[in-house]
């Protein structure tokens, strides 16, 4: 069975050209990110990524975490690649030096999440989870929460966790029943039950930092009554190292479609007259700074839906190349030939590759612009970039792993009946990828956000900004790039007319609006994916006009191309139905469904 191969041409590609890395590097604080420093961390990363988690991620799906009597353990070989991950660096790449992380760029440490979620996407969960718990602490801990717990959760020696779901709750966090009761000195013992906890039991750390969601005893009722704890798995001793063990057990874990891999825990907290917790900031806040993590998990979850397809794509194409079957169509009694020959194959790896690229680069984009939105020593930029990538993080969340399904689904397609045949691997990145379109905030979620928060709310004001970037793009795309330039145009006053009866009707037809929130998601997706291709159509013509003969220019191209003719075309459509899919929506009574 073939391993995952980073695909580092392209990534260098996305990050120089599209995402701004030499602009990034040069900014306040990113200055150690020097060229050759970017180039040896992507290129270690890939080996590791190739040749340490690529061959887990089979025996990951095949043995899957075991529960026994509170304690579990992880799939053969995740401990001690987990050791590696750890002792290599990996964990704390861009972390803040404070603590001890190396504080290098977050369009850097994406494309290497990137690697690390297509080789292994079960183990990559582990380290994702405690970069959300790092961020939140970094941002709303106090002193002591921090220098108690950072430097551990940076240098991965400990793990973090996400605690917020319970078993009546689902999404809505109003309904979170979890109390904590206060002991004196900051102290809680916090109470109740918590499920879908990713990596909340393991055997690869002598701790887990467990941030939990739940209500002091005079909370309002709520999300405003909400509040935040850190509750560690083992409390801390005089010293600051794991002493005695906290109230806080594993009485499950999910028995899952994919990711078998990552254990997904059922946590109790209490049982045996409470758990040790400290409060996080404020009272009544917790949300508030769970959306910390929250939104930091939901951008790397978009990687996670990158990582399946691209895994899925290498998989299928390797297959196609190497499946002999049938003649090239129009010859007759001509040798077999591989199914890569035959034109619907051809359709749908094109298909997972345009969608894929675009995937990246919109990504990587939104990474630069969190950098740009961190670092940038003028305020007003600070903010303008701020605002794109608040923008564009549910679009990366949600998009990509809605593609991401459909990639893989096609992979197990270009398979044919083999691709149904667990041994191929086809159908593990289809289980392991559908899972990332529901947790951290299905689609709809992501979707309402979108819509509410960042088109309604401002009146459009920054989509309209990047409506007009997309058209500039558009305009450049003449001669012989004219066909994309024309698609992409088309596409966008797709975008603008749904943007525009979505700002007029949200307050006086929510439920109208919202009917149409999803395809008014993937409308922003394909526009924006066909907008960043077009800007690599400018740059793969400009590069062959100056006499450069890499046949990776020319593949850039024809897949501008292919997204324009494939995908782009599907804007209208997308528009039409948010526009006026609604009253067909609300036709039919409750009772006939």
């Amino acid at each position: 069975m073939s391993e995952y191969v980073a695909p580092l041409k392209d990534m260098r590609f996305a990050m120089q050209h599209l995402a701004g890395l030499e602009q990034i590097v040069n900014l306040p604080g990113c200055e150690e990110a020097s060229p050759d420093v970017v180039d040896a961390i992507l290129d270690e990363a890939a080996k590791f990524a190739g040749q340490v988690l690529s061959p887990l991620n089979r025996i990951g799906d095949t043995n899957g975490a075991q529960w026994r009597d509170t304690v579990v353990t992880t799939s053969p070989g995740f401990k001690e690649a987990y050791r590696q991950f750890v002792d290599n660096g990996w964990n704390g790449l861009g972390c803040d030096p404070e603590f001890g992380g190396q504080g290098l760029p977050k369009l850097l440490s994406a494309a290497v999440s990137e690697m690390w979620k297509g080789a292994n996407h079960a183990f990559s969960l582990c380290p994702m989870l405690t970069q959300g718990a790092i961020e939140a602490l970094t941002i709303a801990g106090n002193d002591q929460q921090q220098a108690d717990y950072l430097p551990k959760l940076v240098s991965g020696e400990w793990t973090g966790t996400m605690n917020l779901t319970e078993p009546n709750a689902g999404s809505d966090l109003a309904a979170v029943r979890s109390r904590a009761e206060p002991v004196g000195d900051g102290t809680y013992r916090i109470f109740g039950q918590k499920i879908f906890i990713t990596y909340g039991e393991h055997d690869m750390t002598d701790n887990i930092v467990h941030l939990v969601l739940a209500r002091t005893p005079n909370a309002p009722e709520g999300v405003k009554g909400i509040s935040l704890f850190v509750v560690p798995k083992f409390l801390l001793d005089d010293l600051g190292n794991p002493g005695a063990r906290n109230d806080v057990y594993c009485v499950s874990i999910e028995h899952k479609l994919g990711i078998h891999g990552s254990p997904t825990a059922v946590l109790a907290f209490g049982d045996n007259g409470g758990a040790i917790g400290t409060l996080v900031g404020e009272e009544n806040r917790g949300l508030e700074y769970m959306f910390i993590m929250m939104n930091a998990a939901r951008f790397n979850v978009g990687l996670e839906g990158l990582g399946d397809a691209e895994r899925a794509y290498q998989r299928a194409v390797t297959y196609a190349r190497e499946r002999i079957q049938g003649t090239e169509v129009g010859t007759r009694g001509g040798p077999k030939v591989p199914i890569l020959c035959h034109p619907d194959v051809r359709r749908m790896l094109m298909s997972m590759r345009s969608r894929i690229e675009a995937m990246r680069a919109l990504a990587y984009v939104t990474a630069g612009a969190q950098d740009i939105a961190h670092c940038h020593p003028d305020e007003g930029e600070r903010l303008r970039q701020q605002a794109f990538v608040d923008l564009m993080i549910p679009v990366v969340k949600g998009w990509c792993t809605e593609s991401a399904i459909d990639i893989a689904s096609l992979g197990v397609q270009v398979h044919g009946g083999m691709g149904y045949i667990e041994e191929t691997g086809a159908a593990q990145h289809l289980r392991d990828a559908r899972i990332t379109a529901i947790y951290e905030g299905t689609t709809a979620i992501q979707a309402n956000d979108l819509i509410g928060r960042k088109i309604a709310r401002e009146k459009a004001v920054t989509i309209k900004a990047v409506m007009a970037e997309m058209r500039t793009v558009a305009g450049q795309l003449d001669d012989d790039l004219s066909v994309i330039g024309a698609r992409l145009n088309v596409a966008v006053d797709a975008l603008e007319k749904a943007v525009l009866w979505i700002v007029d009707h949200f307050a006086a037809e929510p439920k109208a609006v919202h009917a149409g929130a999803v395809p008014f998601l993937y409308l922003m997706g394909i526009v924006s994916g066909g907008w960043q291709l077009g800007r690599s159509a400018l740059v793969a013509r400009d590069q062959m006009r100056a006499g450069d003969s890499d046949p990776f220019w020319a593949a850039k191209l024809a897949t501008a191309r292919f997204f324009a003719d494939h995908q782009l075309t599907q804007a209208a459509g997308l528009a039409q139905s948010v526009i006026e899919g609604h009253a067909s929506l609300q036709a039919i009574p409750d009772e006939c469904f």
